[in-house]
């Protein structure tokens, strides 16, 4: 966690901030991918996208770019691979009675000048159609290795992993939210996955 995220952390705890101080006004909610390149490999125009393409929401397999709360901070987010439900690769650690789990691959690509050092599971959530959003849970599921819990990236770098969270069994998940600075950042990422 930066140190702009420590301090506001802080100043909740210690009730001297009050938690709509703490909520900019300026918050965003990006659900438009990244614009793919202007020119095919053979150097050819590309067409122009219509009016529907333009406005399309963000879904598996893009990215979105985000900015963190300090200036230099930005991430390339692209939710890469969805299981739904996940399998536990764990006989031990498995979704509660009623629930399943659901596993999102992201791919994270640190386009600012300054390093990224966070907990991406803390800024990221899936949500259904009711409206009701589910947290992060810890859980490695078969389909690959989890994103780590400390993930520090110089500019440039990148990281790769899965992020479990889990929701009722009946519960339909239709969204998966990410933002940067433990989810405290401005910006918020918004993929459809149903």
């Amino acid at each position: 966690m930066n140190r702009a995220a420590k301090t506001v952390a802080a100043l909740l705890l210690a009730g001297l901030l009050p938690l709509t101080a703490a909520c900019s006004s300026g918050s965003e909610v990006n659900t438009t991918p990244n614009k793919k390149s202007d020119t095919k490999p053979d150097d050819k125009p590309a067409k122009k996208p219509t009016k529907e393409a333009a406005k399309k929401d963000a879904k598996t397999g893009d990215t979105i770019t985000l900015k963190g709360m300090e200036d230099g901070s930005q991430l390339d987010v692209t939710v890469v691979k969805v299981v739904n439900p996940a399998k536990s690769s764990d006989d031990f650690m498995t979704p509660e009675s009623g629930k399943r789990w659901i596993g999102v691959q992201f791919k994270l690509v640190n386009t600012g000048t300054k390093a990224y050092n966070d907990s991406p599971s803390n800024g990221a959530q899936v949500a259904d159609t009711e409206g009701q959003q589910f947290q992060s849970t810890f859980g490695d599921i078969t389909a690959g290795p989890s994103m780590s819990s400390s993930v520090k990236l110089a500019p440039g770098a990148k990281a790769l992993g899965w992020i479990v969270f889990e929701a009722p069994t009946k519960s339909k998940v239709t969204q998966v939210q990410f933002a940067m600075d433990s989810g405290f950042s401005d910006q918020t990422g918004q993929w459809s996955i149903g």
